[in-house]
């Protein structure tokens, strides 16, 4: 039997999400009324020490019976990205990222300053069975664009998580998503020392449905999602990229691993308004 995988319980960040108390247009702008009452998580931390990173990034969550909304914060001296296509690696760029846990499944989703977007929908080789809730046309393995995660090609994980393989389908899409960037400062200009860039995200709730069993929304009091947020940087010295990127996130995982749901973090839902208290 594999024992634990990443940090325990005890290291995990809790954060509260309240009520919108105005609309959410997705524009990227954050200093609008809504973004100004959330709010914001404490700096990310790096992925394995817990160490705080050493840019400032910080997330806010709000809710609304449309939507599941997210905000990052990223201080950036020189912001850049280069992936345009849908769906590229954008890891790759420099990038903050967004994992939703759900019931023997979760789903990963990536963006750059170009707001490119990356998303795959993530289910665990033991639970996609004949008759289970996955065995539908958009998780047949035979007609999507499917990878695993965690075989032998994966050396980094291999092995090392209790439920072992997952299956990821990287043609997914979330329904309904809505993103929008904004640059403080001027995208792939190394002349400029720009402040960073701002990511707005619109989870509408209609698209939740795959991720859980039974479970409806938009949430009620008390309710709870697990939920990962993070940050990847492609760190360069004397214009070559270093192997590894730096990785920050709401929490650390003890690894150098985005991908264990039993390190996300807990958003707990509240019926209260942003900045009524």
């Amino acid at each position: 039997m594999i024992g634990r995988y990443g940090v325990g319980d005890e290291r995990l960040a809790h954060y509260t999400c309240h009520r919108a108390a105005a609309p959410v247009a997705i524009d990227g702008d954050l200093g609008k009324p809504a973004w100004r009452a959330a709010p914001r998580s404490r700096r990310f931390v790096d992925l394995v020490t817990g160490e705080p990173g050493f840019f400032d990034t910080r997330m806010a969550c709000l809710w609304d019976e449309r939507a599941l909304y997210v905000g990052f914060w990223v201080q950036e001296p020189q912001v850049r990205a280069s992936l345009a296509e849908r769906d590229s690696y954008v890891w790759f760029d420099n990038d903050v990222e967004v994992f939703l846990g759900g019931d023997d499944c979760y789903y990963e989703f990536e963006i750059n300053a170009l707001n490119t977007v990356y998303e795959v929908f993530f289910v665990y080789q033991d639970a996609l069975k004949r008759g289970s809730r996955f065995d539908l046309p958009e998780f047949d393995l035979y007609s999507r664009d499917v990878d695993v995660l965690s075989g032998f090609q994966d050396a980094a994980r291999n092995g090392k998580h209790p439920r072992g393989k997952r299956w990821a389908f990287m043609d997914w899409d979330f329904p309904g998503l809505k993103t929008a960037v904004k640059v403080q400062g001027r995208l792939n200009d190394p002349s400029s020392v720009d402040e960073g860039w701002t990511v707005e995200i619109a989870f509408p709730w209609a698209g939740m449905g795959r991720l859980f069993a039974g479970r409806t929304f938009p949430p009620a009091e008390g309710d709870t999602l697990r939920a990962s947020f993070s940050r990847f940087e492609a760190l360069r010295y004397h214009g070559k990229t270093v192997s590894e990127s730096a990785a920050w996130a709401l929490n650390e995982h003890g690894v150098y691993d985005s991908h264990i749901p039993e390190c996300f973090s807990y958003l707990h839902f509240t019926e209260r308004t942003a900045g009524a208290e």
